[in-house]
């Protein structure tokens, strides 16, 4: 599926204004939040009816439609002229070296890939097992945070071609933006069982701060290599899914066997998450100062 974040973001790259582009990047993470959003409410009535095998045959005849749908609206892409100082191998170490790479990689793998992994896994269990609620009521409640997290992308596209054309770039509204996911996360983790939806869906609206590192990243680069860096800052990114997926869950499991209460092992566990995402922004403010452009 990684080709339907990737192809997008390389086109926008090469056929729009870098507010334009911005505006495009939101967009498509907002048609995304719907495709989230479809996956809460609809799933769990559809489920007593088609099943799980069903429900996926119903997502590959929806998928086979977009693909045909692009292949017959879509415009060609233009083909980037080959940079000259690219070649086919150590490509991406040229990239990884970059200084705009390395200073956003680390808020990329830990707060963007920590919105994805929350968003996609761990709000569910908060809500059933620390904030008690039934599987209907989880459901409603994802529902809810991915709609905030669709009308906040939409929003993004809205709002970021303005600042843009203002002299506000992508690096200061992160800059001032990203220590709000900070706050919100202390202030879940300090009412437990009462962070309910809502609450997680102001969170995870906060993080979105850090999507705008993506059309950053690929603005900082040649058209012709635009697609090598955002395809190597996308998996900067589902590293950190992965990373912060399986590391909750190593905690909260630890924790459990070792005797403290399910509200215990998740504060804990979220906590040293949020740690690693203050950590990675300390690196980005203090490393600009530090790197060359």
């Amino acid at each position: 599926v990684g080709a339907c974040l990737m192809a997008p973001l390389t086109a926008y790259r090469r056929r729009f204004t870098p507010a334009a582009q911005l505006r495009a990047n939101s967009w498509m993470l907002m048609t995304g939040s719907l495709g989230m959003l479809a996956s809460t409410l609809p799933v769990q009535a559809l489920l007593p009816h088609l099943g799980w095998r069903g429900l996926f045959w119903a997502v590959a005849a929806a998928l086979t439609l977009a693909v045909g749908l692009i292949f017959v609206a879509a415009p060609p892409d233009k083909p980037a002229k080959p940079a000259s100082d690219q070649g086919a191998s150590g490509g991406y170490r040229e990239i990884a070296r970059q200084a705009i790479f390395m200073r956003l990689a680390p808020m990329g793998f830990f707060i963007y890939g920590g919105l994805i992994a929350v968003q996609a896994l761990w709000a569910g269990p908060w809500l059933t097992q620390v904030a008690g609620r039934s599987a209907g009521e989880s459901a409603a409640g994802l529902f809810i945070i991915n709609l905030s997290m669709l009308v906040a992308f939409f929003s993004w596209g809205l709002v970021m071609p303005r600042l843009v054309r203002r002299g506000i770039d992508t690096e200061t509204v992160m800059r001032w933006g990203v220590p709000l996911t900070f706050a919100l996360l202390a202030l879940n983790l300090t009412l437990g069982p009462a962070a309910g939806p809502w609450h997680w869906a102001a969170w995870c609206v906060s993080c979105t701060f850090v999507s705008l590192s993506q059309p950053a990243v690929g603005q900082a680069f040649p058209a012709a290599q635009a697609g090598r860096a955002l395809s190597a800052y996308n998996l900067v990114i589902f590293s950190g899914v992965f990373a912060v997926q399986w590391g909750i869950g190593l905690g909260v499991d630890a924790l459990r066997g070792a005797g403290a209460s399910v509200l215990q092992a998740y504060r804990v566990s979220f906590g040293v998450f949020g740690l690693f995402g203050v950590t990675s922004y300390l690196w980005f403010v203090w490393s600009r100062g530090t790197q060359r452009p």
